[in-house]
Order: C-alpha cells, then structure tokens, then sequence
C-alpha cells in the first residue's frame, strides 16, 4: 500500500521530501556531531558530495547537446530571416527591460531600508580580487566561435547559441537534402528529451544530497553582521519572482499568472537546489513546451539564450550590495550615481555572459563605475550562497515567463496545454516517464 502511495508522488512532491530530508539530515548531524573530522571526510565531504556531484554533472550533461539540437530544431522552422530577426529583438529587448526593473526596485529599497552599518567597514583584511571583465570588442569578438567544437566542449553558450542558429537556419534552405536533416535533429530531440526523463530519477536523491551538504557546512555565524543585508535581497528576489513577473505577464499575455506558477514549481525547485541555470534548462524546456504550451521554435531559442544573459536575480543583489556597501564605507551616491548602476548593470548582464563569476565580475564593474571599494564584496560573500540558489530561481522563473509572452505574440502557442492543470502530467508526461523509467 505505501508503496502504491509512493508510485502516486509527483516530481514535485518527491523533490520537496527530498529537500526537507537532505536539510534535517544535515542539521541533525550538524548538532550531534558538531565538528566531527570523521562526518567532515566521510559524509560531507565523501558521500554527500559524490552523490550532489553526480546529480550535477548528470544535469549538465545535457546542457549542450540539449542547447544545440534543440535550437537547430526550432531554427529550422523559422525560415524567413525577418521572423528570426523579430525573435531576437523581443528576446534580448524583454530581458533587459526585466533587468532594468530589477535594479531599479533593489536599489530604492535598499535606500529606503537602509541596510547598511557603517560599523562594519572597519572588519580588517578586507580583501576581495575581482577578476578582469572583458571590453566591449571582446566580446563581441567572441560571440562568434572559431572553433564550434571547442565552444561545446568548454560550454560556451553564446557561441553555441550563434553556430546552432546558423547551422538551422542554413538547413531550412537547402530543399529536401535539408528536410532530411532536419527530420534527423527531431528524432534527436526526442531522445535528449527522453534522457532528461531517466535523470530525473536521481532528482530526489541528488537534492536531498545537496541540502544535506548544504545544511552541514553553511556558516550561520556569517548572518550576524550582513542580516539586514540578507533581508532586503531576499524581499525583493520573492517581490520580483512573485509580483513583478505575474504583473508582466498578464499585462502582455493576459494569461492566469496562478496557473503559470502553479506549473513552474518544479523548475523553481530545480534551479534553488542546484543554483544553476544551465543544469535547471532541460527542466525549463520541457516545462516551457509540455506544461506551459510554448512551440519548440521559441523555447528552444528563449530560454538558452535566457540561462546565459538574463540574470534579474543578479541584477538584484548587484542593486541592493551597492547602495550597502555605500552605505557601510559611509559613501554618499547621488542621483547620477544610482542611474549609472542601473545602465553599467544592465549592459553587463549581457557583456559579461559565459565568464566565470559572472555575478561577482559584473558588481566589481558596477562599484568600480561609482567609485566605490570592491573590498566591500567580501562583506556579503558569506552569505551569498543562500541568495545565489533564490536568485537562480527568480532567473529561471524570467527565461519561462518571456518565453510564454514571446510564444503567444508570435503566435507559437498553445493556450489549451497552459490552461490544462493536467498538461504535461498525462500519458508519456514528464512525470508520467519518470515512473515508467523506473
């Protein structure tokens, strides 16, 4: 019987068991064994790790050879050169119009709440070595890849994003010999489809895994002198994912904002336990076509592109850590000052895409641009492992809310699949694979 009860779990229901067991797992071994260098080797440095580690890199996978096919399939099938065109400028114009909005409500609320504590700048050795962005030519430069093979091997995803583009939309004109091949990426598609449904198996697992991990070695001690600072970003992610986000997507969808995130819970889920937008995607696409009812030819170019450029939740705590690390160094910002965060951030978001500590490299930009110490992130990096899993929650929950409002203004989509409470749950479903999978 508690096995039948088990078979009837969906993805979400187990994910969340997952997480609260991971997290009470954690904790009790925290105070029982506090300290202990045998739970530290063996258990969160041994077993905890290999089995997140596995989850992980399982997810990640994916990402490429998902990102390639999938955006040569949609590609395909948009043929004229003006639609793609039109894709693109709503695409990037929608996320750095979200961004926009991102900074400029963290920035008034951290004025407002005054996180700030001017006491706090005298912690010595303060020290944080931010790394190089790159300028503008570059790039644009390296945009485009000289090596496609190599991008995909590194993982760079707006070269990959450019070479699939290309590589569909020259498919799309070549007559038959093109059909053909795009029949072939189809028939890929729905196999990398298919081994998203057999990874998920290890979902509860992996999570549980990394909550537990995470519950082990999180230094609590750390809140004490930025809680206030913890606070506000946290306000306005959940302010930003749960009122700003259904605000626009009603305004320019005239869709239920309940039922869409209603639906997105287990991408939301995903993307707070692994703090990844790359190794949530496969979830976000199948969430976007199945659940939500957006067309392939969208999702498959809206949310890759997404997972690398759009970063409202970074954006947020850019805002919020820069008017506190003002305040904590007792700098003044004037209205200019505030204004400029907003433009360099915003740009950034897309200018430093697919560097490595993207977030961090983008906020040293940002108070390098007002003046301000970049000392002053060591203050927050005690606690920004926290806000980095909300804010990967919040990005994801962008990419799939441009992607439906995109997919409904061209129309390429299905409002029957996003209305049904049931769609992507019946017969050869997400959920419904999962099981038989296992």
């Amino acid at each position: 019987m508690s096995e039948k009860k088990h078979n009837k779990l969906g993805l979400t229901a187990k994910i969340l068991l997952g997480m609260s067991a991971g997290i009470i797992f954690g904790l009790l071994l925290r105070n029982i064994f506090p300290a202990n260098e045998i739970v530290q080797e063996y258990i969160t440095d041994g077993f905890l790790h290999v089995i997140g580690t596995i989850f992980i890199s399982s997810l990640k996978m994916l990402v490429v050879p998902l990102v390639f096919i999938s955006l040569v399939c949609g590609t395909c099938s948009l043929s004229e050169p003006s639609k793609l065109g039109r894709l693109g400028s709503k695409t990037i114009g929608f996320y750095l119009f979200t961004t926009a909005i991102a900074l400029t409500v963290s920035i008034l609320a951290a004025v407002v709440i005054h996180p700030g504590n001017a006491s706090l700048a005298t912690t010595e050795n303060m020290q944080f070595v931010a790394k190089d962005a790159p300028s503008l030519s570059e790039v644009l430069i390296n945009i485009v890849p000289t090596n496609p093979l190599q991008a995909m091997s590194q993982g760079n995803m707006l070269q990959i994003i450019i070479f699939a583009v290309i590589f569909g939309f020259a498919i799309a004109h070549i007559g038959e010999r093109g059909k053909r091949i795009a029949a072939l990426f189809d028939d890929l598609n729905e196999v990398i489809m298919r081994v998203v449904t057999l990874i998920m198996q290890l979902a509860p697992y992996g999570v549980a895994a990394l909550m537990a991990k995470l519950a082990l070695t999180l230094g609590l001690e750390t809140f004490g002198s930025v809680l206030k600072y913890f606070v506000v970003v946290l306000m306005v992610l959940l302010f930003h994912g749960l009122v700003v986000y259904p605000i626009l997507l009603k305004l320019f969808s005239g869709l239920n904002p309940f039922t869409f995130i209603r639906k997105m819970r287990d991408v939301q889920l995903f993307a707070f336990s692994t703090a990844s937008s790359n190794a949530t995607l496969p979830v976000t696409i199948e969430t976007a076509e199945h659940r939500l009812g957006a067309d392939n030819k969208v999702a498959s170019f809206t949310l890759p592109l997404g997972a690398t450029i759009n970063m409202d939740g970074t954006a947020i705590m850019q805002g919020v850590a820069t008017v506190f690390i003002a305040q904590v160094f007792g700098v003044e910002l004037t209205i200019t000052d505030y204004f400029m965060v907003v433009v360099t951030a915003t740009l950034a978001s897309i200018g430093t895409a697919g560097v490595p500590g993207v977030g961090l490299i983008m906020l040293a930009m940002v108070l390098n641009q007002v003046g301000l110490p970049v000392e002053g992130i060591a203050l927050i990096i005690g606690v920004d492992r926290l806000l980095d899993m909300v804010r990967t929650a919040v990005n994801v929950t962008g990419d799939s809310v441009a992607t439906v409002i995109i997919a409904k203004s061209e129309g390429e989509f299905n409002q029957e699949i996003f209305n049904d409470p049931q769609a992507g749950k019946t017969a050869g479903s997400f959920d419904d694979q999962v099981h038989r999978a296992s």
